[in-house]
């Protein structure tokens, strides 16, 4: 049994992880301060003998006594986490130096949650961890987008300067259960609204590109890096490689909820990506890992929890 640290605990992410580490047979710790995340999503866990629940906030020190840290704490929502961009910022790089720091001192492996946000809208297509971005530093979205490549610094230079055991992880457009009606991201945007029949917003002409991977798929990406060897640290890209239009999304969600909704379309926000298509090779290489959920078989299950929790 191993005893486990994830900041962000009780976000989408978080919960998910936090659930399947328990499942694995860990003590887990779940760290958050409930900025985007919900006491909902884990208060399943709080029974469980194994699992300690504890509000903090990343941004001032933390101390404990683990083995692992999985660091996810930061909104990832465009909604979320431009409510305050400041706050976004200091908690990708603030976040990143205090659990940095706690690893080095407890000698704990740590693994960061970055995002495929990191390669901006991408002129390299698809997207290979060695690919350096496009990314508009001053921007509406660059509080996250440079927030997560700031990061990822820090990881390599606490690595090659002290010796601290890292893992970084590139996170591609993701979703399931535990996502919050109206954060902003669009699978959550397209479901809430079909299954309330209110016409689904499309920004742009459609045409632009996500790939979607779902919540199992992405939580067992992750635990599979945690558990390689030290010699493999990554950037490893973790996402469904197929590719699909904003616009079939849509069409699909309407079909599989059987919606009377209206498709509308509204202006492409600044600096939102054209194109988004992870390169997986390193991790069907390294993880021995590639998505197994198809988009279909995923969609119907978060329909459902929608469904369920928002009484729909």
């Amino acid at each position: 049994m191993k005893k486990i640290l994830v900041t962000g605990g009780a976000g989408f992410l978080g919960s998910h992880l936090c659930e399947r580490l328990l499942q694995d047979n860990n003590e887990v710790i779940c760290l958050d301060n409930y900025f985007t995340g919900s006491k909902g999503n884990i208060i399943h866990m709080v029974r469980n003998p194994y699992f300690e629940l504890i509000r903090h906030d990343i941004t001032s020190p933390f101390y404990i006594e683990v083995e692992e840290i999985y660091n996810l704490a930061c909104p990832a929502s465009p909604i979320h986490y431009q409510i305050n961009p400041i706050k976004t910022i200091k908690t990708s790089v603030m976040g990143a130096i205090n659990m940095l720091g706690l690893a080095k001192r407890i000698k704990a492996k740590i693994l960061q949650a970055s995002t495929s946000e990191v390669y901006g809208d991408p002129i390299e297509h698809p997207q290979t961890e060695n690919y350096w971005g496009h990314v508009n530093p001053i921007g509406n979205r660059s509080c996250y987008d440079e927030g997560k490549r700031c990061a990822e610094t820090l990881f390599m230079d606490y690595h090659t300067q002290n010796q601290v055991k890292i893992k970084i992880a590139r996170i591609f457009n993701s979703y399931g259960p535990n996502m919050r009606a109206g954060d902003g991201r669009v699978v959550s945007n397209f479901i809430y609204q079909a299954l309330r029949n209110e016409d689904l917003t499309i920004y742009g002409d459609g045409k632009q590109t996500r790939s979607f991977q779902y919540i199992d798929d992405l939580v067992e990406g992750l635990i599979r890096l945690m558990n390689t060897h030290d010699g493999i640290i990554g950037p490893i890209n973790i996402g469904n490689p197929r590719e699909y239009t904003i616009l079939e999304l849509a069409e699909t969600i309407l079909r599989l909820t059987g919606s009377k909704s209206k498709i509308v379309f509204e202006p492409l926000p600044d600096n939102d990506p054209i194109r988004r298509r992870p390169d997986i090779t390193k991790a069907r290489e390294l993880l021995k890992w590639e998505p197994k959920i198809g988009l279909e078989d995923g969609l119907e299950k978060t329909i459902a929890y929608f469904k369920k929790t928002y009484e729909l």
